[in-house]
């Protein structure tokens, strides 16, 4: 009978595999540990400038209420009473002449879904002078109009869109569902057609070349 005997004093351990297992495991976290450590400092940056922008535009919108405040101050003293009223009353003026149902209209087509119809609009003034839209819209679907009013939102000619009132009745018209939907108009901006300005342009040019003012033409009539 033969007997193996281990007469070590301690237990064979292979040091070298146990090192790449735990070695490895060891290596990923800290991996792990400064990726995250890297998004947390970047977040942290990214962070503190959006804090610093948004204390920077708050400033900038503390100092445009103080300013308009001081304004109205000084329009609303007895003195100056008849100017502020002018100056409103030309302003309303100015909006209404920028006013035009028929781009108003156009606008309204590009953002309108399907199956869903305008059925009364009317333009008002509010006290900062933009041109609001007070609209009622009719469909067969809620949703669709709910569509109309994201759809002016994301448009350049409308802008603080919101629905105040929906109503689900059933019309001779077929409709089933009815929206009250408010709006700012914005405006395309104008732009000064005509040749005038094309005119003006090879004069001065021909003045600046030649350094001679031009000569003025004989009357009619008149012998050379």
């Amino acid at each position: 009978m033969r007997l193996d005997i281990n007469l070590a004093s301690q237990p064979y351990e292979d040091a070298r595999q146990f090192w790449m297992r735990w070695g490895t495991a060891v290596g990923a976290v800290a991996l792990l540990t400064l990726v995250l450590l890297t998004l947390d400092v970047t977040g942290w940056v990214n962070a503190r400038r959006d804090r610093a922008a948004i204390a920077e535009k708050q400033a900038m919108i503390a100092d445009r209420d103080r300013l308009r405040a001081e304004a109205e101050r000084i329009l609303n003293l007895p003195q100056n009473r008849t100017t502020r009223d002018e100056s409103q009353f030309l302003n309303e003026l100015i909006e209404r002449k920028a006013f035009s149902w028929t781009r108003v209209l156009e606008s309204m087509e590009k953002v309108m879904p399907p199956h869903v119809h305008l059925e009364s609009i009317s333009p008002q003034l509010d006290e900062d002078n933009q041109l609001g839209l007070k609209m009622t819209v009719a469909g067969d679907s809620r949703d669709r109009a709910l569509e109309l009013a994201r759809r002016m939102e994301e448009s350049k000619r409308f802008s603080q869109t919101q629905v105040t009132a929906a109503h689900s009745e059933q019309s001779q018209t077929g409709d089933t569902e009815r929206v009250e939907i408010v709006a700012i108009y914005v405006p395309e901006p104008l732009v000064a057609e005509g040749p005038a300005a094309t005119k003006i342009a090879p004069k001065m040019e021909m003045k600046s070349k030649t350094g001679a003012k031009p000569k003025k033409a004989p009357p009619n009539g008149s012998k050379h």
